[in-house]
C-alpha cells in the first residue's frame, strides 16, 4: 500500500484499507455520542421515543450530513477525532475532570487545530476543578485553590506531549514538525475559500478592483499576478484593502476568544457555559484564522448540536449554522454522480433538523425570523444557478472562480449571523447563581 511510484498511484488494497479504517475508528464516535447523551436533561421528553431530546440529539450527530460527506466520500477521520472531543466533553459533563483533559490532550497531538479550543479548556479546568468553591454569588473562592489538582492536570498534559513528540525530539526533528503544522506560506486563504470573515474582505477587496479598473483608477499593471480566485493554494496581495499577516489573523483571533473566555471566568455557567465558550473559541478561529479549511465549520457544529436539544435560541442557532456550513461543503464533491447524492442526503438531514426541533420547541416562539428564513430558502435558487444555469453561460471560460465564490461569500453570512447571535445569547446570560436566586 505504501509502494507510491506516482501521482496517479491507487489499488484496490488501499481503497480497502481507507474505507473500512474509517468506519471501524467511527465506533468512538458512536460511543461518544452515546455518553453525550447521557449528559442531556430529559424533562423535556415528549412521548413518542422520536420526541425524546437524546433520540434527536443522536440522529444530529450520528447522521450529520457534513461528517458523512467529509469522512465516507471526501476521506478523512473527523468522526475519529471528534469523537474524541466530544467524550472529552462529555466527561467534564460527568465531573469526571482528569479524564476530560487526558482526553482533549490526547486530540491536541492527534490534529493540532483543536488548539484553537483549548482555551476553553484551560480556563473552565482552572476555574471549576483547581478552584474547588464559589461564593453564594458564584463569584469565586480564590482560598479555595488546590496545587495538588494544578500539578495533576499538569502531570497529565506534560506525559502525553512527552510520549508524542519525544521521539521527533530525540530525533532534533521538532522544527520540521512545526514548520508542516503551522504552514504561513499557503496564503490566506484556501484555494475555495472558506465561508468566513476573510472571504468577505477578499470579496470586497476583489469587486473594489472590478470597479477601479472599469472607472480607470487602477493601473492594471500593478494588480497583483497572484490572484486570490486562481483555485491555486499560494500567498497573493490583496488590490484596494491592506493585505492580511498571519500576525493580523492571529490578533483578530485572539480578540474575537477573548469575551468568550472572559465570560467563562466571571459569568460561570457550568459545563453548558464551558461548552458555549468551546463553541465559540471554535467558530472565531474559524472566522479569522489563517488558511481555514471549509471543513473546520464541522469543529463548531458538532457540539452545538448538544445546546440545539436544550434551548429554543440555541436550536435556532444551530440550524442557522449547520445549514450553512453544511452547503459550503458541497464543493468538496463537484463531480457529476456526487450531485444527487450532496443534495439528496443535505435535504434529508435539513428538513429532519428543523421538522424535529420544531417539533421539541413547539410550545415556544418560531425559531427563525422573516430575514432567517429568506435566507436559508437562498440556497435553493444559489444551487440552482451554481450547477445547472452557470455552466451554460459564456462566463463559465472567462471567471470559472465565480460558483465557488458565490458560495463561500453567501454561507459567510450565514456562518458570521450565527457566530454573532450567538455571542449575543452568551453575553447577555447571567451566572449560573443569579439564575438560581431568580
Amino acid at each position: 500500500m505504501l509502494n507510491v511510484r506516482n501521482l496517479n498511484y491507487s489499488s484496490s488494497r488501499t481503497l480497502l484499507f481507507q474505507r473500512f479504517s474509517v468506519i471501524f475508528t467511527d465506533t468512538l464516535f458512536v460511543y461518544a455520542v452515546h455518553e453525550c447523551c447521557k449528559c442531556i436533561d430529559g424533562k423535556k421528553a415528549g412521548k413518542e421515543l422520536t420526541e425524546k431530546p437524546k433520540f434527536i440529539l443522536s440522529v444530529l450527530l450520528l447522521w450529520n450530513f457534513g461528517l458523512l460527506i467529509v469522512d465516507h466520500i471526501h476521506f478523512q477521520y473527523n468522526g475519529f477525532l471528534s469523537g474524541l472531543m466530544l467524550l472529552s466533553i462529555a466527561r467534564l459533563f460527568q465531573k469526571r475532570h482528569m479524564e476530560g483533559a487526558f482526553l482533549f490532550a490526547v486530540l491536541l497531538h492527534f490534529k493540532h487545530i483543536y488548539l484553537y479550543v483549548a482555551p476553553a479548556y484551560g480556563v473552565y479546568l482552572l476555574r471549576s476543578y483547581c478552584f474547588t468553591a464559589n461564593k453564594p454569588d458564584g463569584s469565586i473562592r480564590w482560598n479555595s485553590f488546590s496545587f495538588l489538582r494544578l500539578i495533576s492536570l499538569g502531570l497529565i498534559v506534560f506525559l502525553v506531549s512527552a510520549l508524542s513528540l519525544g521521539p521527533f525530539l530525540a530525533l532534533n526533528q521538532l522544527p520540521q514538525v512545526f514548520s508542516r503544522l503551522f504552514p504561513f506560506k499557503r496564503g490566506l486563504c484556501h484555494a475555495y475559500w472558506a465561508p468566513n470573515f476573510w472571504a468577505l474582505y477578499s470579496a470586497l477587496d476583489k469587486v473594489l478592483s472590478i470597479i477601479g479598473l472599469e472607472l480607470k483608477l487602477l493601473d492594471p499593471s500593478k494588480i497583483p499576478r497572484a490572484s486570490m480566485t486562481s483555485g491555486l493554494v499560494q500567498q497573493f496581495q490583496h488590490t484596494v484593502l491592506p493585505s492580511v499577516t498571519p500576525l493580523a489573523t492571529l490578533i483578530c483571533t485572539l480578540i474575537a476568544i477573548l469575551p468568550s473566555i472572559f465570560c467563562l471566568w466571571f459569568k460561570p455557567q457550568g459545563p453548558r457555559g464551558f461548552l458555549r465558550c468551546l463553541i465559540l473559541c471554535a467558530l472565531s478561529s474559524f472566522m479569522f484564522g489563517w488558511h481555514v479549511h471549509e471543513k473546520a465549520i464541522l469543529l463548531a457544529v458538532l457540539p452545538m448540536s448538544l445546546l440545539s436539544v436544550g434551548k429554543a435560541g440555541d436550536a435556532s442557532i444551530f440550524l442557522i449554522l449547520t445549514t450553512t456550513g453544511h452547503y459550503s461543503l458541497f464543493p468538496l464533491l463537484f463531480t457529476a454522480p456526487e450531485l444527487p447524492i450532496k443534495i439528496l442526503l443535505m435535504l434529508l438531514f435539513t428538513i429532519y433538523s428543523i421538522s424535529s426541533l420544531k417539533t421539541l420547541f413547539r410550545k415556544e416562539k418560531p425559531l427563525f425570523n422573516w430575514m432567517e428564513t429568506f435566507y436559508l430558502l437562498g440556497l435553493g435558487p444559489l444551487e440552482v444557478f451554481c450547477e445547472f444555469v452557470f455552466p451554460f453561460t459564456s462566463w463559465k471560460l472567462k471567471y470559472p472562480f465565480i460558483p465557488l465564490l458565490l458560495t463561500s461569500v453567501y454561507c459567510a453570512v450565514g456562518i458570521t449571523h450565527a457566530w454573532f447571535k450567538l455571542y449575543v445569547s452568551v453575553l447577555t446570560d447571567p451566572p449560573v447563581g443569579k439564575t438560581k436566586k431568580q
